[in-house]
């Protein structure tokens, strides 16, 4: 009789707090957490702030991105030089973010910023200006009403893991609950969902790239290059590797610093002018060989020139640049059963793919984005070459 009275008064008591809400014309508080992170990346940092409901699904929480703020200026590795503003230079986002989440849950609200590659070659290069550059990052967090949890470099395997998380979530390969609403990029994402349980994931940042996928074929040739998550209930082993010093801007410095390197006698170069199939006919540029071979990702390259600054010019032809670019990736050895390039172990590919952060923007910018289905690599070319064989006239004014 006792537990039923119980019963009879806990159904009344919602009764009443239904009641209330209702003739008061005010919903009932919803349990929402949120959450924000900082990605530092080489060129940028983005603030993002999440929301999710404080019940989870299957032990994993159901979240929702409700802002985002570019912070203005290069990215926290950019700030060597003057690492005690790295940390100002995020304040405005900060602010921003206090705007977004109800000031009454600012102190419980978890702040993270995760560092990536541009941070990693910083380390390498100066550990003390790394190191100063967090410092001032962390004093700047800590200065905010939020609940600061740490700001650090996070590894190559940890920067693939996450970008692979992501784009599963989006997809709903992890038969999660939609929580999030279904905006049109959601949509579109869904659109591709894929034959496969997961989908691999492409990662082009600006100081690495990041390759994760789920292989089929498990092989203990590179442990370190497997991972282990629980996620929604189920296990997911992931095979994930990041090349440092293959981001889009890390390249580009890798293959001046190689075409330098390949032009013979440094005394005999030509007026210090190199001509570039890779840029545009009719761009130039200078720049200082100092600022091209300081960072691990071309000091192995370094020369004696009897000159300080080089002096670039645009030819513009895409085949030969191909050549160019294609020369940075060593695939004459593989010490393992296969390999990508540079003797790293890659395990038979599996499924689709997705790729995105300057994969995306690269595609974006030609137009490529818009179609609802995946298009044709050979599009993909065409729509390349076309673009590089045109004059830097008509790009730059077109821009």
């Amino acid at each position: 009789k006792i537990l039923l009275i119980l019963g009879f008064l806990s159904t009344l008591a919602v009764i009443a707090l239904i009641a209330v809400a209702v003739t008061q014309n005010k919903p009932l508080p919803k349990n929402i957490k949120y959450g924000i992170v900082l990605d530092a990346g080489s060129s940028h940092t983005n603030l993002y702030v999440y929301e999710w409901p404080a019940e989870k699904e299957n032990d994993t929480g159901v979240v929702q991105q409700v802002e985002v703020c570019k912070v203005e200026g290069p990215g926290i590795s950019g700030y060597s030089h003057a690492t005690e503003k790295a940390g100002p230079s995020l304040a405005q986002c900060l602010r921003q973010a206090e705007e977004v989440i109800p000031s009454k849950q600012h102190q419980e609200t978890p702040v993270y910023l995760g560092a990536t590659a541009g941070m990693r070659l910083l380390s390498l290069e100066n550990k003390s200006a790394a190191d100063k550059v967090l410092s001032s990052v962390e004093k700047t967090l800590r200065s905010a009403p939020f609940s600061f949890q740490g700001a650090r470099i996070i590894s190559g395997q940890e920067e693939g893991a996450y970008g692979w998380i992501t784009i599963n979530y989006l997809l709903g390969n992890f038969k999660q609950v939609l929580y999030q609403r279904q905006s049109g990029w959601t949509k579109f994402l869904v659109s591709l969902k894929f034959v496969s349980e997961t989908s691999g994931a492409l990662d082009l940042g600006g100081a690495s790239t990041q390759i994760t996928f789920v292989p089929t074929e498990l092989s203990h040739e590179s442990p370190e290059n497997l991972l282990y998550f629980r996620l929604y209930g189920k296990d997911y082993q992931v095979y994930t590797h990041s090349f440092l010093c293959y981001g889009k801007d890390q390249a580009l410095q890798q293959k001046l610093a190689r075409d330098l390197q390949a032009s013979g006698d440094p005394s005999s170069f030509d007026n210090s002018t190199l001509f570039d199939p890779c840029f545009h006919e009719g761009y130039q540029r200078t720049i200082n060989l100092s600022d091209l071979f300081k960072n691990p990702c071309t000091s192995d390259k370094k020369k004696q020139f009897p000159f300080s600054q080089l002096f670039i010019q645009g030819e513009g032809d895409y085949q030969k640049c191909r050549r160019n670019i294609q020369k940075l990736f060593n695939k004459t050895s593989c010490p393992h059963s296969s390999c990508s390039f540079n003797g790293i172990y890659l395990p038979p590919l599996q499924g689709d793919f997705g790729a995105f952060s300057a994969f995306y923007f690269v595609m974006n910018f030609l137009n490529l984005t818009g179609e609802q289905s995946p298009v044709a690599l050979d599009k993909v070319a065409s729509t390349i070459e076309n673009f590089c064989a045109r004059p830097w006239n008509e790009v730059s004014s077109a821009w």
